[in-house]
Formats: C-alpha cells, sequence, structure tokens
C-alpha cells in the first residue's frame, strides 16, 4: 500500500469512527463528551445525528470502494474525497472549526498525494 493509499485508508477509517459516533454513541457519555452536548440536547438530536452518520457511512463506502479497485478506483477516490472536503468545509463553516482539521485536512491530505502518485501508477 503506497501513501496515497494509506490516507485514503486513513480518511475512511475517520468516516467509519464518525458514523459510530454519530449513530450508535451519540447520546452515550463518550459521544457527549466528543461533540460537547447536554444529555437533553443529544436526546433531542440522535435522529439528525444517525442520518449524518449514515452520509458518513457512506463517504467510507466510497472511499473503500476506491480502494479496492487499485489503479482504476482512483477517479472515485477523487470524487469520494472531494465530497469529503466540500463536506468538511461546510462544517467549519457552520458548526465548528475543528471539523475543517479532522474531517477536512485529512482529505486533502490524501488528495493532494493522490494527484501526484496516480499519474505515475
Amino acid at each position: 500500500m503506497n501513501l496515497a493509499q494509506t490516507l485514503v485508508a486513513i480518511v475512511a477509517l475517520l468516516h467509519l469512527a464518525f458514523l459510530v459516533l454519530e449513530m450508535f454513541l451519540w447520546t452515550s457519555p463518550i459521544g457527549r463528551k466528543v461533540f460537547g452536548m447536554s444529555k437533553e440536547k443529544a436526546e433531542i438530536t440522535r435522529v439528525l445525528a444517525a442520518n449524518q452518520g449514515l452520509y458518513n457511512g457512506f463517504l467510507a463506502a466510497g472511499l473503500v470502494w476506491g480502494l479496492l479497485l487499485g489503479t482504476m478506483g482512483v477517479p472515485v477516490m477523487i470524487f469520494f474525497l472531494s465530497c469529503v472536503i466540500v463536506a468538511g468545509f461546510y462544517g467549519a463553516a457552520t458548526v465548528s472549526r475543528t471539523i475543517l482539521w479532522v474531517q477536512a485536512a485529512p482529505a486533502i491530505a490524501a488528495l493532494v498525494v493522490l494527484g501526484i502518485v496516480a499519474p505515475f501508477s
């Protein structure tokens, strides 16, 4: 596995972790701590968070799909990394700047390295 594939895999794993946090741990003490919410707010937003987690799962699935396709998967990885970056910038603008560093930055790094490595694959 080269550096680009490793970075794409890390982004996919991050999104799987987001899926677990948002779909299954949102109202738990760890979920509330990660997202800085009260028990009441977590309960009220539980369904919205689960929906959001599902979308993060789709992003992870797309990245894994691209990885499994090998060289043929580069366009797939570019597309899904671009989706992650757009979502990261939107989240940073509307929710928390932390999202820029946790979500968008790793995807940008993967996309840059993928763009450098892919032409030589």
